[in-house]
């Protein structure tokens, strides 16, 4: 059983790692798309702003977008780190979130958004429930790490395909 886990735990670090890359290529990078609005900071510290001025909609599928891409980060952080308090995972999901929005501003990349902090570590806190679902579907951490790691792999081998094919612009759907 111990082989299984040492095994195990190579492929999930391994796919930790894939995660984070793509994630620094889409928070960071932006895909490598020049966005008009990076030539010039801003900073948000109301949370969900946007949902409480006139004449402005709150942007709904950024926000749904910015919980999704931090789930697959709660998922990692409950099998590799799962003697961790949940204070700690919650300060780690924040910490990370609040890098991401503080490079972005600096590098002239994005807004520093609060609703982003509040968003992306509300992600995080949906992985860590997802895996505990998983986990007790399976009755069995290792077995429950296993599928993950399976439909991680997968995850991850689409998701890559769906960017080179963006980037190289070989789909209809033209981000540039």
């Amino acid at each position: 059983m111990i082989d299984y886990r040492v095994r195990a735990n190579k492929v999930t670090v391994t796919l930790f790692v894939v995660y984070f890359i793509i994630l620094c290529w889409i928070l960071l990078l932006k895909l490598g798309v020049r966005f008009t609005y990076m030539e010039s900071r801003s900073i948000n510290f109301i949370p969900f702003e946007d949902a409480f001025l006139p004449d402005v909609n709150l942007d709904l599928g950024e926000i749904i977008l910015n919980v999704l891409v931090f789930i697959p980060l709660g998922i990692y952080v409950a099998i590799l780190f799962k003697l961790w308090t949940l204070s700690k995972k919650l300060i780690f999901f924040f910490m990370l979130s609040l890098m991401f929005e503080t490079l972005q501003f600096i590098l002239k990349i994005g807004a520093f958004d609060i609703t982003d902090l509040i968003t992306n570590t509300f992600g995080g806190v949906i992985g860590l429930v997802v895996f505990k679902i998983i986990e007790k579907a399976f009755n069995n951490r290792v077995k429950a790490q296993r599928f993950i790691n399976v439909f991680a792999t997968l995850g991850s081998v689409l998701l890559i395909l769906l960017l080179l094919l963006l980037k190289l612009n070989l789909l209809p759907i033209k981000y540039q």
